[in-house]
């Protein structure tokens, strides 16, 4: 098993290099060189994901009606989904 950690990594950063290259249109070779920036990004990101999906799993737990705060949730993501399909614009407060 230990054998194939360096493999694994070496294919997870050339995955991130490769789909990041392709989501900005860059040269594969500009994003080899962006390569740490890419890697530590990644690594804050799904490290927020896990805090924030841990912090709202505490929360959700500890509440005293849990399927009606999930029901909210829900029914807020998805009218955030559906505003943004429709294109609905938001007024601006500053002008």
């Amino acid at each position: 098993m230990r054998v194939l950690r360096y493999p694994a990594a070496l294919a997870a950063v050339l995955g991130m290099v490769a789909l990041t290259a392709w989501a900005f249109a860059w040269p594969f070779e500009k994003a080899v060189y962006l390569a740490p920036v890419i890697v530590v990004g990644g690594a804050a990101a799904v490290g927020l994901v896990l805090l924030w999906g841990k912090i709202a799993l505490n929360s959700l737990q500890e509440s005293r009606h849990p399927r009606r705060v999930l029901a909210y949730w829900l029914l807020g993501l998805g009218l955030l989904v559906l505003l943004t399909v429709l294109g609905v614009k938001l007024p601006n407060e500053g002008g």
